[in-house]
């Protein structure tokens, strides 16, 4: 009997254990792949900007257009005279974005740029240029907890959909007839399709998508395994729990497969054959979901992880605002 007693006390204890350990990495999982400041600790940052890097593909053809978009980028944006707006979230966080506005703003559209995970503003500058020069108004903004906007936890969109509609109010504040695009790279594209789910102003006229991950269970858990060589073992639902509690969202939530069928705005889906980040079956799949008045679907042969614009600019652009000119004039 007592030989059974202490067997049933070690048996609770190796479970106790277990589960002690279990939503430990859980914690550390959502820390480790939400919190930059973390990432840095662990040097997770870094690891996950070179592995980001070596993933995409690397061309003499690419490089060039890269370096002649930059190139392009001072050029225009230099004389832009951009400046920046700050907001507070609906949870209390300074947000931070650059805003470049046409000398004679009144009347000119809009297109609001949304960069990627553990991206900035900076990184969105290159379709600023491209949206200026036609004559729009641009805002880019710094998705919260990533460059200069405050944030506990990267929002994989969700959170960040409602920033978004703030950052639009704002504009509607100034010019309530603005005409408004959305343009979002990977986690930034998949947040503009998150938009669907939202009760939006008639102003946003179209949904540009650039790579966007169908949803974020399956980007985390693909990323725990590529990035932190982790396989699962429960550890997502440990993860979500923790970021229930502590950072408010659940990331089954933040869907865009889900949302895109809530929604009717005019959509462009864009991806590139060879993305490693983002598969580009995942195009197909919003695509098919998608439930917008007006849609279409672009995939650049040759492109990795939102590198189309570098592959194929001419067709990349002449896409993009050929989709748009639908909706709006410009120029």
């Amino acid at each position: 009997m007592k030989k059974m007693r202490l067997r049933t006390k070690i048996i609770i204890a190796v479970i106790a254990v277990v589960i002690i350990i279990y939503c430990i990495i859980g914690n550390v999982i959502v820390s480790a792949a939400l919190v930059p400041d973390f990432m840095r600790k662990l040097e997770a940052f870094d690891r996950v900007t070179e592995q980001s890097y070596s993933e995409m593909v690397q061309t003499d053809e690419i490089s060039e257009n890269m370096k002649a978009a930059s190139e392009k980028t001072k050029a225009v944006l230099g004389n832009a005279g951009g400046f920046k707006e700050k907001i507070t979230s609906y949870d209390g966080y300074e947000l931070i974005a650059a805003c470049f506005r046409q000398p004679e703003p009144e009347g000119k559209p809009w297109a609001v740029l949304l960069h990627g995970y553990t991206g900035w503003k900076e990184e969105m500058y290159h379709h600023a240029a491209e949206y200026y020069g036609r004559g729009f108004n641009v805002l880019c903004p710094d998705l919260r907890c990533q460059g200069e906007s405050e944030g506990d936890f990267i929002g994989m969109g969700w959170t960040d959909r409602e920033d978004v509609i703030l950052w639009i109010n704002n504009i509607l504040a100034a010019y309530p007839d603005a005409e408004i695009v959305v343009q979002g790279e990977s986690m930034g594209a998949s947040c503009a399709l998150m938009l669907n789910g939202l009760n939006l102003p008639e102003n946003i006229v179209c949904l540009i998508s650039d790579c966007a991950y169908s949803d974020s269970v399956t980007m985390f858990r693909k990323q725990l395994r590529d990035w932190f060589s982790l396989p699962d073992l429960g550890f997502i639902s440990s993860a979500r729990l923790w970021l229930r509690i502590r950072g408010g969202y659940d990331l089954k939530d933040a869907s865009a497969l889900n949302e895109v069928a809530k929604g009717s705005v005019p959509t462009l889906f864009i991806h590139g054959d060879q993305d490693r980040i983002v598969p580009v079956e995942a195009a197909g799949e919003l695509y098919e979901a998608s439930c917008a008045s007006e849609k279409e679907l672009l995939i650049v042969e040759g492109a990795g992880h939102v590198q189309s614009c570098y592959k194929d600019p001419e067709t990349y652009y002449t896409k993009i605002f050929d989709f748009i000119g639908k909706y709006i004039s410009f120029e």
